[in-house]
């Protein structure tokens, strides 16, 4: 692989890395604020799917002797924190908004990780075997089905 490649590789997996950084604190923290309920078993177990589609990305960079930037982690992780400051309707605490802004953000990222999975079967030489990718491809479309129908029901108690 070209240095040039290599480079924008790089830079490409840790932005997922990043991303799968922020995801992973929403979607534990929405799990822990909805447990006991039927949203907070899917997010329980979106949670433990997420943990494992980011090792797998973790393994991936490993194999390709990517570093990570700590930064950009970093910053994902405090922006996840910070988003959790967003006026919501409510002076404190959780409004019924919530639950579907954290939805429709899991979703955008799911979706983002699933575009991962498709640009890197594009890689030549990639230590992930094009059948694994396209196991990734589909684990993330049955993420967002699930998620779309917990987003949908959100809305209707949201908006209702």
């Amino acid at each position: 692989m070209p240095a040039t490649s290599t480079k924008y590789l790089a830079i490409y997996l840790n932005d997922h890395l990043a991303g799968s950084t922020g995801g992973l604190e929403l979607v534990k923290r929405a799990a822990g604020e909805h447990e006991g309920t039927a949203l907070g078993s899917f997010l329980t177990e979106l949670r433990d799917d997420i943990a494992e589609d980011r090792q797998v990305l973790d393994d991936l960079m490993d194999q390709l002797g990517v570093g990570h930037d700590k930064a950009k982690v970093a910053v994902a992780w405090a922006a996840e924190k910070a988003g959790r400051l967003k006026l919501n309707g409510e002076i404190r605490g959780r409004s019924p908004l919530t639950p579907l802004i954290e939805l429709e953000t899991l979703s955008m990222g799911i979706e983002g990780k699933r575009l991962l999975w498709l640009a890197l079967g594009e890689v030549e030489d990639l230590p992930l075997p094009k059948e694994r990718l396209a196991e990734l491809v589909v684990r993330a479309e049955h993420q967002r089905e699930g998620v779309e129908y917990h987003r949908r029901a959100a809305a209707r108690q949201a908006l209702n």
